[in-house]
């Protein structure tokens, strides 16, 4: 059998990127690896993760997120306070009923904050923004009735093991598309088939 560890001089970067790419998540959540950006930073590895798709090649009806690691040994630029940086982003349709819950962006900010204690996934710098949006459909989309969604975006500077902060972001994704932890294989709750945004 093949020796899957990274060579004793791997840079903190590739060891990290290959404990990454090794993961693997539960059943109703597929990851892929997806082209970073360019131009953030030195290194970058970009992943993209879709609740239950009917087709892999499109976002999935119930919730997507993406998520992206930096590293930049070099400079570790003075917003990041360190060589690392997260930027993630998560979403999924909602239930009208749901979506005009005055508390939902909090609520979805809190539960970003909670993946990451749960996973102890250390960090600091954290930001981000937390919108819900409600459409209502006009002309010949008004027989798809009112809509909801709910959008995370978060960056931040995670410290220790990388993987653990894949997880939480994962468990994000999955909980914003009404499935909490230990739920595979349950029914997709307070979700709305169709992505209006």
């Amino acid at each position: 059998m093949a020796d899957s560890r990274p060579p004793a001089d791997a840079t903190a970067f590739v060891v990290a990127r290959d404990a990454v790419l090794a993961m693997t998540f539960r059943d109703d959540l597929v990851v892929r690896e997806i082209p970073a950006p360019t131009g953030l930073a030195p290194e970058a590895l970009a992943l993209a993760g879709d609740v239950r798709p009917e087709d892999h090649a499109v976002d999935s009806p119930y919730g997507t997120g993406r998520i992206v690691i930096l590293h930049d040994d070099d400079d570790e630029p003075d917003a990041w306070g360190g060589p690392w940086r997260i930027v993630a982003f998560a979403q999924a349709p909602l239930e009208p009923e749901i979506g005009v819950d005055p508390l939902l962006a909090e609520v979805a900010w809190s539960w970003l904050i909670d993946a990451l204690d749960h996973r102890d996934a250390s960090f600091h710098s954290v930001s981000g923004t937390a919108t819900k949006t409600l459409s209502r459909g006009f002309g010949s989309l008004a027989e798809e009735g009112d809509g909801a969604q709910i959008e995370l975006r978060a960056s931040w500077t995670p410290v220790g093991d990388i993987t653990a902060h894949i997880d939480a972001w994962a468990e994000l994704t999955c909980m914003l598309a009404g499935l909490p932890p230990g739920s595979e294989g349950v029914a997709v709750f307070g979700a709305r088939r169709g992505n209006r945004g």
